[in-house]
């Protein structure tokens, strides 16, 4: 064991030139005698009992790769901070090589856990720029519609499943898993994916719903109605459940105001802020379907806007299907070839692509379709140069896309302002001053994803 103060200048570690201590002491244990350690630091009067812990970043409790360091004053928390960066892809670099097709692709695949509302902001940044919102066909927007919605039911399934595991309540997230699979294979059976789908594309979405989908869905709808009061029996008044979120990860209207916190986190403290409602998008301004709100501001509270906002998104969800039901037929992709991505897909034993009917009239009957889809998936359309971003409400909040274009055929720049990213700035504020054991809880609270952190 060395004892070294921050007046020491003889460090002889190759890797650990230039961490010399700003203040306090240093202690490098090398596995002696922790009693002799102890005791020496005991007859210290300027000893102080905080403690530096690295939780994470390979934690089962922090959502992903999170790396939270934590100062302990015994089993209080006295600073909190996030270290992130460990799941980086690259994906908005990537971007500015790629067709602004090819860019559905890329995005998909930052929230993991909302995949079909990374795809709606950036589709409808770039039919902004090409001038095209307005020709979106009707079908088009109510798939797109009954696709996010299911998206926001998986996704705070998966919160409350995983929130509850943390804590203890096993029983929460076997049930929150087992419905999370029946919204999955909805995804599969419409996209031909369960997740990382690529469907909604610039002009309107891959393919038609197949035979059989509404019936699926509206099945679904059934069976969420009565379990989801199942989640209610055995969490909203139940106190030792209560216990451990009331009052832990507090964070007011002010608070979420200064760090431009959204989604759930500002709901709970009882500002009905929904973009669906206030900046409506695709139609959501026809829906029937309420903001929800609570007035706790804390952990406890964010969980019930959750558990509410999945019976909204089934309303929603529910309208959706009665209206797809009269528009058997109907275009799902603009009129315009210039611009529009093939929608004659099938889904066969090899996966979903072009349909044989597609095929054989590119391949075998115009010349003029086979040379234009050739230059359409190799080269991709141009989109007027200008700049645009359209935020929409995903799960966890403002989820919007800040797309540039030098007039080309690829992004010149796609940036995302991702909720999970601004709404990790809550971490200090809500732990802070609490226990180490809440630490878990807060951060379940705010529902990071990391893949929309570090893109």
């Amino acid at each position: 064991m060395t004892t070294t103060s921050n007046t020491d200048t003889g460090n002889t570690d190759a890797f650990g030139a230039g961490s010399e201590p700003h203040e306090g002491r240093v202690f490098t244990v090398t596995g002696e005698d922790w009693d002799q350690f102890v005791s020496e630091l005991g007859s210290d009067e300027s000893f102080s009992e905080r403690i530096v812990v690295n939780m994470g970043p390979q934690h089962p409790s922090t959502h992903g790769v999170l790396r939270l360091i934590l100062e302990l004053e015994g089993e209080t928390v006295t600073e909190a901070r996030c270290g992130i960066g460990y799941l980086h892809t690259g994906i908005e670099k990537n971007m500015e090589f790629r067709t602004w097709v090819q860019g559905v692709t890329f995005v998909t695949r930052m929230d993991y856990l909302s995949p079909f509302f990374n795809e709606m902001t950036y589709c409808l940044g770039v039919e902004r720029l090409l001038g095209i919102d307005e020709q979106i066909p009707e079908k088009a927007q109510i798939m797109r519609v009954l696709l996010m919605e299911l998206n926001r039911i998986s996704s705070h399934l998966v919160c409350i499943a995983t929130g509850g595991m943390e804590i203890g309540a096993l029983t929460v997230m076997t049930i929150g898993f087992r419905e999370r699979e029946l919204v999955l294979d909805l995804f599969e059976l419409i996209t031909g994916l369960r997740m990382n789908h690529a469907f909604i594309r610039p002009g309107g979405v891959a393919q038609d719903l197949p035979p059989g989908a509404l019936d699926e869905i509206r099945t679904f709808v059934a069976l969420m109605k009565k379990r989801l009061p199942e989640y209610a029996a055995l969490c909203n008044a139940n106190p030792i459940f209560k216990a451990r979120l009331e009052g832990v990860g507090h964070l007011d209207l002010e608070g979420c105001l200064a760090l431009g916190i959204s989604g759930p986190v500002l709901r709970s403290t009882g500002y009905a802020w929904d973009l669906r409602k206030t900046s409506p998008y695709s139609g959501y301004e026809t829906y029937d379907f309420d903001v929800i709100t609570w007035d706790t501001c804390d952990a406890y509270g964010r969980f019930r806007v959750r558990l509410a906002e999945m019976e909204e998104s089934l309303k929603i969800v529910e309208q959706a299907a009665e209206r797809l039901a009269g528009l058997e037929d109907a275009p799902v992709m603009i009129a315009d070839k210039k611009i529009a991505w093939p929608s004659q897909l099938a889904i066969g034993s090899d996966g979903m692509g072009n349909s044989l009917d597609h095929i054989r009239h590119i391949m075998g009957e115009s010349m003029e379709a086979l040379i234009h889809h050739f230059k359409l998936v190799t080269e991709g359309f141009r989109v007027p140069p200008g700049q645009a971003y359209v935020p929409i409400e995903s799960p966890r909040g403002e989820l919007g896309a800040s797309i540039h274009s030098d007039g080309g055929t690829r992004p010149f720049r796609v940036h995302y302002r991702d909720p999970s990213f601004t709404n990790l700035q809550a971490t200090s504020v809500m732990s802070e001053g609490g226990a180490v054991a809440d630490v878990i809880v807060a951060i379940a609270s705010i529902d990071p994803v990391m893949g929309g952190v570090d893109r």
